[in-house]
């Protein structure tokens, strides 16, 4: 692929996501508003296929060994846009044909207790974005890859760092998510549903994800894991390098 191509290729990989991320945060904060809905069996038959679409995609596309194989296929700078294009996807997908299941579980009156449940809801999606940002947001969306690619540069992978929020919870990206998708003062059998699939789905992505951060850093990633919690951040394991 020319080098303009791919670099447009990436910028509008990009555009497109950001687009369906801002899509998906009015969409799980409007998560089964009342509308015809479909039979429970059917509807959560049809929502289970698509969370695992989107687990699949998500996390099958994200391992090495697909990696290998796509690279063979596609030119190692458009790899990760083209990663991040079928994420947005397989996203969109769940939000437009998820079937909501409107049976209400809990609704929080206070005034107090929503506004909380909202802030964290904000709180949530803010940590998210906050931690693209201290890792490096242009990599993780494809955009440096296609940029050096321009240029005539070699691309040089993220070397191992641990900037603010990381010193205190290994996944703050995933910890944002669960906020978000937690936080709900009106919680319907729809919204969890979805909310403890993707937590289930989580926390297998996190073990996959640290198998291969270990592959490439080694002891240097062990020791970060042996200091750091997961998704809790606990004061009393900040880490040490």
């Amino acid at each position: 692929m020319g080098r303009i191509l791919a670099l447009l290729y990436g910028v509008v990989c990009y555009l497109i996501f950001f687009a369906v991320f801002l899509y998906s945060i009015w969409w799980v904060w409007t998560l089964d508003v009342p509308r015809p809905d479909a039979p429970l069996a059917r509807a959560l038959g049809i929502d289970t296929g698509l969370l695992l679409l989107f687990a699949v995609q998500h996390s099958g596309m994200a391992r090495q060994g697909f990696k290998r194989a796509w690279t063979r296929v596609v030119s190692p700078a458009i790899e990760r846009s083209t990663y991040v294009l079928a994420a947005s996807l397989a996203l969109l997908v769940l939000i437009v044909f998820w079937q909501p299941v409107p049976t209400l579980i809990w609704q929080l009156d206070s005034p107090v207790a929503q506004a909380a449940l909202h802030a964290l809801f904000g709180v949530g999606w803010l940590v998210v974005l906050v931690s693209t940002f201290l890792l490096d947001h242009a990599d993780l969306f494809g955009l440096k890859q296609v940029w050096t690619y321009w240029r005539g540069q070699t691309y040089q992978p993220l070397a191992f760092r641990t900037p603010s929020m990381y010193k205190l919870v290994r996944h703050p990206i995933y910890l944002g998510f669960l906020l978000a998708f937690w936080s709900a003062p009106r919680m319907t059998l729809g919204h969890l549903y979805f909310a403890a699939v993707t937590t289930a789905w989580i926390l297998v992505a996190i073990q996959l994800e640290e198998r291969d951060l270990i592959t490439f850093h080694g002891e240097q990633y062990k020791l970060y894991r042996s200091g750091v919690s997961m998704l809790v951040p606990w004061p009393a394991r900040r880490y040490k390098p």
